[in-house]
């Protein structure tokens, strides 16, 4: 029976582990666990071991954690696909939930789950969970589809930049392609914004090449474990990147990239950007799936045209005509286009020298769109009582503004 067992004797009874075993996986996941954060073991290996259970983007896992919490809700999972064994407890689930959990039980006793915590141990990687400085604000607009937990190598902090651009496109760019691209870069990281694509060939790569060039910011969203770095021939620029930006994946270390995850990966490159811009894609492009999230969270979505004659053009000109779109020839007219949104002009005026909490308060405020203290603490990822505080500290700088019935705007 799992009842109200800790997950450390459940994971030891699953995986048949000695005293001494456990106790090397609690030591693995202490170290996971950054020194300055207050989440218990218990919450850390629930992150952890949801992120090898399911694939990314799984809807049914993100609506049962909303509901009961990360580690009640795998404590459910488990006892759930226990439960489908067993012939004396007949189930009471949805056919949804007896669906996944049917996908979720071949991982449930395998062992690699226990392999991916001692390579995240060697591989000194970071693990963020929802509510950690570093986890991305925007992820909130991924509702019930976001990670449970990101594995970063590098400088996680960037991914919760206020100015962070996605630049995606084709693996077999034209010098065309390439050079816009350049260009783009360039002029992004000019205005100061972290540059985030998916470390693939073609428009990713020169993404990632430009920023490091200019001593830019970069993010590469893999679509296996933080430990396949994939595409082999972009190994040492992925290295580079995890040196002087950061690598993220959102399932255990130890996975491999396939072709779903792959697209789910992108809902990850599409959430992180404040904007997605596509320079160069083929009307079969995996880079118009990211068109389809960015468009789907309401972020800006804009594209290069191209020659007529261009079959790698062909995708982004009909996002063009289609008015699915903005066309940007640019950085200047991508940033033209975000002005509209005040919270990239005053980012970096209005905030400056303020402390992380209130950052982080005052990039979940709108100026339009009031919110209750519940509903920006949701947004931020941080507790109801610090919110509280922060929202009265912002409203006596003027950087916020209580319209009353509790609901809060950006001053």
């Amino acid at each position: 029976m799992i009842g109200d067992r800790s997950l450390l004797d459940i994971l030891a009874d699953v995986h048949r582990l000695t005293s001494a075993e456990t106790r090397e996986v609690t030591a693995h996941l202490h170290e996971l666990r950054a020194p300055d954060r207050s989440e218990s073991i218990e919450s850390v290996l629930a992150a952890v071991w949801w992120s090898y259970l399911i694939e990314p983007g799984d809807g049914v896992a993100g609506r049962l954690v909303r509901q009961h919490g990360m580690v009640d809700a795998l404590r459910q999972a488990i006892g759930g696909i226990r439960s489908q064994h067993d012939p004396s407890r007949p189930g009471e689930q949805t056919s949804q939930l007896r669906e996944a959990l049917q996908r979720w039980s071949p991982r449930l006793g395998d062992r690699r789950f226990l392999d991916s915590i001692s390579s995240a141990r060697s591989l000194h990687a970071t693990l963020l969970l929802p509510g950690d400085e570093s986890w991305p604000t925007r992820f909130s607009d991924l509702a019930e589809h976001a990670p449970m937990c990101l594995w970063s190598i590098g400088r996680p902090a960037l991914l919760n930049r206020a100015r962070a651009i996605s630049i995606v496109g084709a693996r077999s760019a034209s010098s065309y392609g390439l050079g816009v691209c350049a260009e783009l870069v360039q002029g992004c990281v000019q205005h100061g914004f972290t540059v985030v694509s998916g470390g693939a060939y073609g428009i990713d790569r020169q993404a990632h090449r430009a920023a490091l060039s200019l001593q830019g910011d970069t993010v590469a969203v893999l679509a296996g474990g933080i430990d396949r770095l994939y595409p082999a021939g972009n190994e040492e620029l992925l290295r580079e990147i995890a040196d002087r930006g950061c690598l993220v994946a959102e399932q255990a270390p130890g996975t491999p990239p396939t072709r779903w995850r792959f697209l789910q990966r992108n809902r990850v490159i599409a959430a992180l950007g404040v904007m997605t811009v596509v320079v160069e894609a083929g009307r079969r492009s995996g880079a118009l799936n990211t068109v389809h999230h960015a468009a789907q969270m309401g972020r800006h979505v804009a594209a290069v045209p191209g020659s007529v004659f261009s079959v790698m053009s062909a995708g982004t000109n009909r996002l063009i005509r289609d008015g699915l779109a903005e066309l940007v020839t640019g950085a200047d007219d991508c940033l033209s286009l975000l002005t509209a949104q005040p919270e990239l002009e005053m980012e970096q005026v209005q905030t400056d020298g303020l402390r992380a909490d209130l950052v982080r308060v005052h990039d979940a405020l709108h100026p339009r769109q009031a919110h209750d203290a519940l509903g920006i603490a949701r947004l931020c990822g941080m507790p109801l009582a610090t919110v509280r505080a922060c929202l009265n500290e912002l409203e006596l700088l003027q950087l916020a503004h209580d319209r009353g019935g509790g609901t809060w705007l950006r001053g």
